[in-house]
């Protein structure tokens, strides 16, 4: 083992032991990818009003609460069990700014202890559509947005999801699998069949590669 694997395994260690240190260090090892998750799946009717680092600071302290409950779970990596807290903790910022406004709230699916819901497509369609920046294209944004939306919810939830954390937060195909309590072959099959859909949805929008327009 490297290293930085023995560091590591010495961190969890003392985090296991009651070391508040080791989970201010270890945090700090994972800010950066959680930041880049909490970033894609914040609603955009909250930038501004809700900021990315303290939805982290919150999440740091419900973590600090729950390390017991880590140092039973021998089968989770600290990665995972902290972004499940870090989207737990999403969740519940979403519920407390937007209430009744949050449209999906009967939406949705549950897999290992989190919730996932709508916001994922309209996550993923903020991504897509951020490109269309010309006054032509950005008249097409908002029929775009919703066309794409529709598209992206009839896929399968646990596609749309392993879409998600694979292409758009970036975590490895073993670490998707963990996310969603699935096999890593299924994870990686479902990957495939996702982008090859999502390319085909693509490919039927305007302003998108393979739209008939871009060969104007």
């Amino acid at each position: 083992m490297t290293d930085a694997g023995n560091d590591f395994r010495r961190m969890l260690s003392r985090l296991k032991s009651g070391d508040d240190e080791a989970l201010a260090e270890l945090f700090s090892q994972h800010r950066e990818r959680l930041w880049r998750m909490v970033h894609f799946r914040l609603n955009r009717r909250l930038q501004g009003r809700v900021d990315t680092e303290d939805i982290l600071q919150e999440a740091y302290l419900a973590a600090a609460k729950r390390v017991p409950h880590f140092a039973e779970e021998s089968s989770t990596s600290f990665f995972i069990w902290l972004r499940m807290i870090v989207m737990q903790t999403l969740i519940d910022v979403h519920r407390r700014h937007l209430g009744a406004q949050m449209r999906d709230a009967g939406r949705e699916i549950a897999i290992r202890g989190c919730r996932y819901s709508q916001t994922t497509s309209i996550s993923m369609v903020a991504r897509l559509v951020g490109h269309l920046t010309s006054p032509t294209q950005a008249a097409l944004r908002e029929e775009v947005s919703t066309q794409l939306e529709m598209a992206l919810e009839t896929m399968d939830p646990i596609d749309r999801e392993v879409l998600a954390l694979r292409h758009f937060e970036e975590l490895t195909n073993s670490e998707v699998a963990e996310a969603l309590d699935i096999q890593q072959k299924a994870a990686s099959i479902r990957y495939v069949r996702a982008i090859k859909r999502l390319k085909g949805i693509l490919s039927q929008m305007p302003g998108f590669p393979g739209d008939p327009q871009d060969a104007d």
